[in-house]
């Protein structure tokens, strides 16, 4: 999408879920596939990218966590996801929880914690956005097909202009990035690489 434009006085960065237990080679789902479609996608790189540009344009970061709590099923069984988070996996102060090395938020970006998919539910995301006078997010993070889903769908039923960063976003195999970005997504948000949203701003 080489046409993309971003304006800078209206954007922010929304980072979801890249934490160790999502990612890493040792993480709680590398079995799952998640940590090789990672590294197919160059996530880390990609996702650095964006993060240094957006630094170094003064935009608003905001990464997003998802945890599981200790004691209770707080996450809830309701959902085939929810029953597959905890209780150890993503556990609140773990190391899976933790951001990826090199991800980590600065002390002006929030990290907001939740036990829901998207990132605006249970958080304060939109108010923290709409106090800044955002009304564009680019969303990467993982997975797509799931918390980036989710959140995307929420960012425009907000009523933000949503760009979804193809390449710095993964799942668990290159079919499910390919079924979150070519079916329904198309219908809701803007889609491009890392390289087209930095030159296109």
């Amino acid at each position: 999408m080489s046409d993309l434009n971003v304006n800078l006085a209206s954007i922010a960065l929304v980072l979801v879920d890249l934490q160790n237990d999502n990612v890493h080679p040792d993480g709680a789902y590398a079995s799952f596939g998640a940590a090789d479609h990672a590294k197919e996608q160059n996530l880390l790189e990609h996702v650095g990218d964006l993060l240094a540009w957006a630094r170094s344009k003064s935009l608003p970061v905001i990464h997003n966590h998802i945890v599981s709590l200790p004691g209770r099923t707080f996450g809830g069984s309701n959902a085939p996801i929810f029953r597959m988070i905890g209780p150890d996996s993503l556990r609140q102060g773990s190391w899976g929880a933790q951001s990826l090395e090199g991800l980590e938020a600065l002390d002006d970006e929030p990290v907001l914690q939740r036990n829901r998919m998207s990132c605006f539910n249970g958080t304060m995301l939109d108010v923290l956005l709409r106090n800044l006078g955002v009304t564009d997010v680019i969303v990467a993070g993982v997975w797509t097909n799931m918390a980036v889903e989710h959140t995307v769908r929420d960012a425009a039923d907000h009523g933000y202009r949503a760009i979804l960063a193809t390449d710095a976003t993964s799942s668990l195999s290159a079919e499910w990035q390919t079924a979150a970005e070519s079916f329904a997504l198309t219908n809701i948000a803007e889609m491009a690489t890392t390289s087209e949203i930095i030159h296109g701003a």
